[in-house]
């Protein structure tokens, strides 16, 4: 039983921290682009057009 008293602290902190770091990846904008990953795969950087050393 003393055990629980342990464990049932560390598992909502633990809970609360995995919640912190999802709610901070949203923030951070993670998510905003779920396509660009897996379309850009299948596009073939030797046709597309070569920027400039000037620009950013």
């Amino acid at each position: 039983m003393s055990h629980l008293l342990i464990l049932i602290p560390v598992a909502i902190g633990l809970g609360l921290l995995g919640l912190a770091a999802f709610v901070w990846s949203l923030r951070a904008g993670q998510y905003d682009d779920l396509d660009g990953a897996a379309v850009r795969i299948l596009v073939d950087e030797e046709n597309q057009p070569q920027k400039r050393q000037d620009e950013k």
